[in-house]
């Protein structure tokens, strides 16, 4: 799995880009899933926040949705954390979440569940 490390001077909440930092495309095969490692109460505020935002689609991580299995706090915050990152651009800050995601170039979708890139 291939895994890009982000940048530490980031801070803000998903779209943590300052303002040195250069636009840098994510590429067209990359994801952004959440660090296992992360405590839970994290990875909920990575859901809240990115679920709430314009353009994401959460219904697939409910209950019944196509990805609400596996039914773990990091699936369903790596999805939502995603779609975030998708839709804000693919850029690197679009997926720093105060430290807690990751980009991959490894597709993580599983089963029926697909992770759009």
């Amino acid at each position: 799995m291939g895994v890009v490390l982000l940048h530490a001077d980031a801070r803000r909440h998903g779209n943590g880009r300052n303002s040195n930092q250069k636009a840098s495309s994510g590429g067209e095969n990359t994801w952004c899933i959440a660090k296992p490692s992360t405590e839970n109460f994290r990875l909920n505020g990575n859901i809240n926040y990115s679920c709430s935002q314009k353009g994401v689609d959460c219904k697939p991580i409910q209950p019944g949705g196509t990805c609400y299995r596996p039914n773990t706090i990091v699936s369903h915050a790596s999805y939502a954390m995603n779609l975030f990152y998708k839709v804000a651009g693919k850029n690197s800050w679009n997926c720093h979440f105060n430290g807690t995601g990751i980009i991959i170039s490894e597709n993580p979708s599983i089963g029926s569940c697909n992770y759009p890139m």
